[in-house]
């Protein structure tokens, strides 16, 4: 059963942060991030977004925290690194008697435009997370040092660079990244593992491996995400019944179409269009 969500920010009085706005720093803001830092936490600390503005990275740099993902609770651990889409439930929790340490990056981007990770993007990965620590340490030195602009522009341009590669696995030109772009073209089609493997000249047991491994899910998850994606676009800029929607986005049914969503957001597509209306 789904958790009740609603919008939390705990901290426990052993939390220390260390994190810097673009209302600060300039240069975050030309990169459209919003904040950016470095925490070390501790129980009972926890944070629920509801539907955040922006794309969000958590890089796991030592011990373990809980992060919600694919619909259930999963544990992260040193040199995981997470990426969560705008507009969609973004939560994390500390484990009791064990302390975590984790650098983050939280962009700000408005609907209309294509937010940094998105349908083609991986929501956790193995790797990752030790580099954009050691970014983030750096511009933290320099900010609390000399704040030389030029140096703060270069570790703010390694962090927004470090982001982009994460988010965007599949090389230009690629053929599972075409597939992704027919997909996303056309999201009404009865896809199969069979039927994706064709399309981008593949076997099955090959295809579901490389998304395994860039994506972190099979790729019959990843047409669901990119389905329920598509989904919240058309709740949030349409009035359009759900049994109008679930058609579009691939689904013959409401209710599967529903149970989906959930799976994808943490919420039902209801309380998802009730809340961007707020």
């Amino acid at each position: 059963m789904n958790p009740v969500w609603q919008e939390t920010t705990v901290d426990g009085a052993r939390t220390r942060r260390w994190s810097l706005a673009a209302a600060q720093c300039a240069e975050l803001a030309t990169q459209h991030i919003g904040w950016l830092g470095i925490d070390t936490v501790y129980s009972p600390y926890s944070r629920v977004r509801l539907a955040p503005s922006g794309s969000f990275f958590l890089a796991t740099l030592e011990g373990e925290g809980r992060v919600w993902l694919e619909g259930r609770w999963q544990r992260v651990t040193a040199g995981s690194l997470c990426l969560a889409p705008p507009r969609v439930l973004n939560a994390f929790h500390t484990v009791a008697g064990k302390r975590w340490t984790f650098g983050w990056v939280r962009y700000e981007e408005a609907p209309w435009t294509k937010p940094l990770v998105g349908a083609g993007s991986p929501l956790r990965l193995a790797q990752g997370a030790e580099e954009l620590g050691r970014v983030l340490a750096g511009l933290r030195a320099e900010w609390e040092g000399e704040r030389n602009a030029e140096m703060v522009r270069h570790w703010v341009g390694l962090a927004h660079g470090l982001a982009v590669r994460r988010a965007r696995p599949w090389q230009s030109g690629s053929r599972v990244g075409a597939l992704w772009e027919t997909v996303a073209r056309d999201l009404t089609t009865d896809w199969k593992l069979g039927t994706l493997a064709a399309e981008c000249s593949l076997s099955a047991e090959h295809l579901r491996r490389l998304c395994r491994k860039e994506l972190g899910r099979t790729p019959m998850e990843h047409v669901t995400y990119m389905r329920v994606q598509r989904a919240q676009a058309l709740l949030a800029t349409t009035e359009d019944k759900l049994d109008a929607i679930a058609p579009r986005v691939g689904y013959h049914s409401a209710v599967v179409f529903s149970r989906a969503f959930v799976r994808c957001t943490g919420m039902t597509p209801t309380q998802y269009r009730e809340r961007r209306g707020k």
